[in-house]
């Protein structure tokens, strides 16, 4: 069956996602291959950068052409044996890999978030963990590879070997990345991420780039309702205006 989607590289579309309880639960749980039990805000909102016309502007500041959108979120993932984990989920979608690097320079921008587990013995027992998450719209050089995962592993500093990963404290260390090269994703549906993922690939555009045209039978069951949330999206006026409004900026930024 053919459904009509926003395109999610837009920004505005992915904040619309994203905002969407159900469809940022699944898009998460697909990624970090663990099932999310329910998400909250980590901070009162979302960070996201803001682009000023260049034309109401008498100097180009590099901060200003960051294009960034930064999500927080608390998230409570189901354990095998155990009632639930919780893990700080931070994402981050961005047009160019190097406007991660410089916001990673900016003050502030790692400063981590308080962890708000309560006072219960149930909180404390359930530490928080990280996880970060980089959608990028253009590829980093490592090539044929549309997502890298980044784990690290506990060893002994001087015999290298591995120690106890189920230790309580390391476990509340743990950090963990995945990188997603969206422009490799087109050659790629190796697996049911890599087919979700291909939402964001361009290569289904209707008669204009805004919206693209997929078929939603052939996404798993459990994706529908990122197809459904998006499709909703391609609906919404102000959304079509936004996503106008994203391509002039990026024409002047370019230019």
């Amino acid at each position: 069956m053919t459904t009509y989607i926003a395109n999610p590289i837009y920004n505005v579309v992915f904040r619309f996602m994203m905002e969407n309880e159900t469809a940022a639960k699944v898009f998460l749980s697909a990624i970090i291959e663990e099932e999310v039990l329910e998400i909250s805000d980590a901070a009162q909102e979302r960070d996201f950068t803001v682009h000023p016309p260049l034309n109401n502007r008498e100097e180009k500041d590099e901060k200003l052409f960051l294009s960034i959108d930064r999500f927080n979120f608390y998230a409570k993932i189901s354990v095998p044996g155990a009632a639930f984990k919780t893990v700080m989920i931070e994402l981050q979608k961005a047009k160019f890999p190097q406007d991660v690097m410089r916001f990673r320079c900016y003050p502030g921008s790692q400063t981590p978030l308080p962890i708000n587990t309560g006072n219960s013995k149930t909180d404390q027992k359930h530490r928080c963990c990280f996880y970060r998450i980089f959608l990028l719209s253009r590829n980093i050089n490592i090539p044929d590879t549309p997502i890298v995962y980044v784990d690290y592993s506990f060893k002994d500093a001087a015999t290298k070997e591995q120690v106890d990963s189920t230790n309580e404290f390391l476990r509340s260390l743990d950090y963990r990345s995945w990188i997603i090269q969206l422009d490799q994703l087109k050659q790629h549906r190796r697996s049911n991420i890599e087919k979700l993922l291909n939402i964001f690939t361009q290569e289904k555009w209707t008669s204009e780039h805004h919206i693209l045209s997929v078929n939603e039978d052939k996404f798993p069951q459990k994706y529908h309702p990122v197809i459904q949330c998006l499709h909703i999206a391609s609906q919404n006026k102000d959304i079509r205006k936004a996503m106008e409004q994203e391509d002039e900026f990026m024409q002047e930024i370019l230019s």
